[in-house]
């Protein structure tokens, strides 16, 4: 799919740090005129353009997406059908933050994996089972501490994937990443109302799921 129309895109599955997930709204902002320079170029079939906004993107996207889809291939995997997506639609760019419409399209075929995996249920997180997705604990950590930081971390890992995709992408934007309310709005494409609604019940929906086991979320 890569060579039928000629894209370089190779998204790092380990991406360097990123500082900042938020999106630059700024048209003053240098990076934000650049990408809309780009973006023009890559309208006018200029292919380096649009690979040299793949690079500057790819990896805040990955950071993104990975919280939402907890495999790193999968994610990886997202991130390109995001590219291609936008790729193919430059035509509906409307002008705004670059950064904030690939994010947009990111979490929106994010959530279309989960969706699927709803509708073709198994273990839904296999990779999970697994402790080296996880940080490695510090020496000085003790046993007993490791191994309650590791339940824990299935425990939310296993409710979070128990709540529709649209509420996940709530709470992980907005309880992990820290975007706001209206930005979460502007990156899914819904109402402000909305995305508080779908924070508040998918909040309630863990809690549910958790019952029982609150007592690894105490301290």
């Amino acid at each position: 799919m890569l060579d039928s129309i000629g894209l370089s895109i190779a998204v790092r599955r380990d991406p360097r740090p990123v500082e900042d997930l938020r999106p630059t709204e700024a048209a003053e902002d240098p990076a934000q005129r650049r990408d809309l320079w780009l973006v023009e170029q890559a309208r006018s079939g200029d292919l380096d353009a649009f690979n040299a906004l793949v690079e500057t993107h790819q990896d805040h996207l990955f950071a993104l997406v990975v919280r939402m889809v907890p495999d790193r291939d999968q994610a990886s995997d997202v991130v390109q059908e995001a590219f291609f997506s936008a790729y193919r639609h430059l035509a509906s760019f409307r002008g705004g933050s670059v950064r904030s419409w690939l994010g947009r399209i990111a979490i929106n075929a994010a959530m279309d994996i989960q969706r699927a995996r709803r509708r073709r249920p198994v273990q839904p997180y296999p990779e999970l089972e697994d402790e080296t997705w996880q940080p490695p604990a510090p020496s000085t950590a003790e046993p007993e501490l490791t191994a309650i930081a590791a339940e824990r971390s299935r425990a939310l890992a296993g409710a979070l994937a128990g709540i529709t995709p649209d509420q996940r992408a709530a709470i992980v934007l907005f309880d992990i990443e820290g975007y706001d309310y209206q930005e979460i709005a502007d990156l899914t494409g819904v109402s402000l109302g909305t995305v508080k609604s779908r924070i508040h019940r998918g909040r309630l929906a863990l809690r549910a799921l958790l019952e029982g086991r609150m007592e690894l979320f105490r301290g």
